[in-house]
């Protein structure tokens, strides 16, 4: 046996919208009716009582009730007037209710149906009484002559004819009623058509289970995901975006130019056009941004996803640095070669003094920098770094020289202070200033002349590296040609570069690593006349500075 599916949400509120209509549609209809219903046995009550009270003060039937033959005076008069008063009956009676006349002549003589004590006492008396047309509401009025009662008039409209009158009213109402169904019914199929749209055909439980992996969904999604209305603001944020972009719990319903984010990724979010893999920085993190914009009927929204790029960063980072690590041993030993055939041919030559000579000053002058920086520098992150630096500095005619007061012993650097981001920041200022070094000293930098105006001017690079109680001093000077100080500012933004398109995140990623470790970074003038980069970064929490 199949289990029928569960009714739509759609279907279950029209349904239960159309027997709300009905419901609502009957009720009215039965109050009408028995509103109407008393309304016309009220207004017979009046109508009888009037007709009544006319008839008994009327100065023919007093001069007709004296008479010796009351019914051939009154019976014509009584018919008369029922037919013009719309009444069923009219009965002029003698005080002790014999009926002078009546509508049906047969019943004239006998005796009234119904109670007269109340008129007798000269009272105009009403009721609801079973009499020979059937039930009628009545009146009962004494005749007065010179204050006695000489006859009694009684005047009435029988239930049958208030319910004719009351059926054509109930006829019209109950016409009312069901335009009013009919109208309802279509205005609530109309609005479930629209809703069943919206839903896809969805019953309550699946909306509800929906929402659930929905949110479910949401939350496990370590990826950033915004959803931007037609006024750019936040409809939907996911905790990735959250923790990515740095943004609170009331976020929703913001615009975004007013969330603080930095100014190339707010122009990206605000964009009309689609942004794939775009890189941006922030504060602390580096992020990968797509935007798709999405059209829904006249509103034009934007579905904005973010991906963690900055570990993926400092690996390439790291592997550029390994690169060249490579290409410098693999020169060192290009060198070594050619140093070992020279020092081979003296001894051949029979010059064994010179080779020996040749051998140790070579030995020597490798021997300084490394002596230098592992006496100086007793992290081995950094002496490392250093060491390599200075093979890749001496491959592009650089010389890369060790600061005289440069020290930091091992072990003083803390956990809060990655070695991946010492990399990231010594690395990149040392390859920034390498380049600038060599580039003034050949003549190729973007301000220099041309090739035929070589510069004699020794490329050197100067690295200061040193801890002191509260913090670690990193400062690279080059011998370059410097940096305009209107562009002070706009080094460490992302894109910036004197050496074309695709440059220019070196100098954003080291002042984002200083950051994320509470650190300065500040740009001025070197002594030889290059740009000196200055880093400080805390080696301790600010609290346990305080």
């Amino acid at each position: 046996m199949r289990i029928p599916r569960p009714r739509s949400l759609a279907g279950q509120l029209f349904a239960m919208q159309v027997v709300l209509v009905a419901a609502i549609v009957a009720g009215c209809a039965l109050f009408a009716y028995l509103t109407d219903r008393s309304q016309a046995e009220e207004t017979a009550r009046l109508q009888s009582r009037a007709t009544a009270t006319a008839v008994a003060r009327s100065p023919s039937v007093i001069a007709a009730a004296r008479s010796a033959n009351p019914t051939e005076l009154l019976q014509p008069y009584a018919e008369g007037l029922r037919k013009d008063a719309g009444v069923a009956f009219i009965v002029i009676m003698a005080p002790d209710g014999t009926r002078w006349t009546h509508p049906e002549p047969g019943n004239i003589g006998k005796k009234y149906l119904g109670s007269i004590d109340e008129a007798l006492r000269g009272k105009i008396h009403s009721e609801k009484h079973l009499g020979t047309l059937g039930p009628s509401v009545r009146t009962v009025a004494p005749v007065h002559d010179n204050g006695k009662i000489i006859g009694l008039v009684s005047s009435g409209i029988t239930i049958q004819k208030i319910s004719e009158q009351v059926s054509k009213q109930v006829a019209g109402l109950l016409g009312v009623a069901g335009a009013a169904l009919a109208l309802g019914g279509t205005g609530t199929y109309v609005i479930n058509a629209r809703l069943r749209r919206h839903t896809h055909g969805m019953n309550a439980a699946e909306l509800s289970r929906l929402h659930d992996y929905h949110e479910a969904a949401l939350h496990a999604v370590r990826e950033g995901l915004l959803m931007l209305d037609g006024r750019r603001r936040i409809a939907l944020v996911n905790d990735g975006a959250r923790e990515l972009l740095g943004l609170g719990d009331d976020v929703v319903g913001r615009p975004v130019d007013s969330l603080g984010l930095p100014a190339p990724l707010t122009g990206a979010l605000l964009a009309s056009e689609p942004r794939v893999d775009e890189v941006h920085l922030t504060p602390d993190r580096v992020i990968v941004v797509n935007t798709s914009p999405v059209v829904g009927g006249e509103q034009r929204g934007t579905v904005v996803t973010l991906r963690d790029h900055t570990e993926l960063q400092a690996l390439s980072g790291e592997l550029d640095s390994e690169r060249g690590f490579t290409q410098a041993l693999r020169s060192q030993a290009h060198e070594a070669a050619n140093r070992l055939h020279t020092v081979v041919s003296l001894i051949e030559l029979g010059r064994a003094d010179e080779a020996v000579d040749f051998a140790t000053a070579e030995l020597e002058l490798a021997q300084v920098l490394t002596d230098r920086v592992v006496g100086a520098v007793g992290e081995p992150v950094l002496a490392a770094l250093l060491l390599g630096k200075a093979a890749q500095a001496n491959e592009s005619g650089v010389e890369l020289v060790l600061a005289a007061d440069s020290r930091i012993d091992d072990g003083v650097l803390p956990r809060s202070l990655p070695a991946r981001d010492l990399v990231t920041i010594l690395g990149n200022l040392i390859d920034n200033a390498v380049d600038a070094a060599a580039e003034a000293a050949t003549g190729r930098g973007g301000d220099a002349p041309g090739p035929t105006a070589v510069r004699p001017r020794r490329a050197r690079v100067v690295v200061t590296a040193r801890a002191d109680h509260d913090e670690l001093l990193l400062r690279v000077a080059d011998t370059g040609a410097g940096v305009d100080p209107a562009d002070a500012d706009e080094v460490f933004r992302r894109g910036w570069s004197t050496h074309g398109a695709g440059r220019g995140l070196g100098l954003a990623l080291v002042r984002q690593a200083a950051h994320r470790s509470r650190g300065t970074v500040r740009l001025s003038e070197g002594p030889d006349g290059g740009a000196e980069f200055t880093v400080r970064l805390p080696l301790r929490p600010a609290e346990v500075r305080a």
